[in-house]
């Protein structure tokens, strides 16, 4: 399919953020593997994690074929000032490390996980009409693995609904849980230097509607569960290359092994 230059230009920054958010959430959800609250979550957190990473597969491969680069070099050693995935995706699961004392934080873990999945549902919904017939092709298959990972977090939801009334810690836990991810995820929909090009091509119908659906939707189910819903922030803006250290030290500590040889074929 042949693009005119500012086409292409506008399709190459949507893809940098679908691959870059879902490589780097991927990552992060896979350091539950062993320390999830129970065996079942070890197991569909990993799930989750290589759906995942299969899914910024896919969106690297668009890339490198349009000329992009190698797939495996645009995911493994590109720097974090080259990312353009959003804060909230590669912040710690909590204190400490996968390797060492891993503190982690399952609340937030479901906070963040939801937030970033509903508004990956709604991007998808409108990646299946996309102009570029590659992407919408890719973005109709990955929706229906999306519909399952949001089922999963639905689970632990109605779980704490059904158990709210009994359990103030649980209440607790799960507010401070949002706030946390609420905190980064301003940049989430961030899209004021693209979207009308994105619009006009239609790369990507109605992203100008992306963020207030996201809120709206993520907002009537926090009320539901009584509870607060809190400012979605814009700490840093990883849409603009803005991140944190965090997102360095989880980009060498993934990358370690393809960067002892980064002319392997893996």
């Amino acid at each position: 399919m042949i693009l005119q230059p500012e086409a292409q230009s506008l399709l190459v920054e949507l893809l940098w953020q679908m691959a870059d958010d879902d490589f780097v959430v991927a990552l992060r959800a896979s350091e539950w593997l062993g320390v999830a609250p129970h065996f079942e979550e070890d197991v569909a957190f990993s799930s989750i994690a290589q759906d995942e990473m299969g899914h910024a597969a896919t969106y690297y491969g668009l890339l490198a074929d349009l000329g992009a680069g190698a797939r495996d070099s645009l995911a493994h050693l590109r720097p974090a000032s080259a990312r353009r995935n959003s804060v909230l995706v590669e912040r710690q699961n909590g204190p400490g490390s996968y390797r060492e004392l891993p503190h982690f934080d399952w609340a937030y873990a479901l906070g963040r996980h939801y937030l970033y999945d509903t508004f990956e549902s709604l991007r998808l919904d409108r990646a299946v009409q996309s102009s570029y017939a590659p992407l919408a092709e890719s973005a109709r298959s990955i929706r229906r693995e999306e519909h399952y990972h949001l089922l999963h977090h639905e689970a632990w939801l109605r779980a704490f609904e059904a158990g709210k009334g009994t359990d103030g810690d649980a209440r607790r836990r799960l507010q401070h849980g949002f706030e946390r991810a609420f905190a980064d995820a301003g940049d989430l929909a961030y899209s004021a230097p693209w979207q009308s090009g994105w619009r006009r091509t239609g790369l990507l119908p109605d992203a100008d509607s992306l963020g207030q659906e996201w809120l709206d939707r993520v907002s009537r189910r926090l009320l539901a569960l009584g509870l607060d819903v809190p400012g979605a922030a814009l700490f840093r803006n990883g849409r603009l290359g803005q991140h944190t250290p965090e997102l360095d030290a989880l980009l060498a500590d993934a990358s370690e092994v393809v960067r002892m040889d980064p002319g392997a074929s893996w």
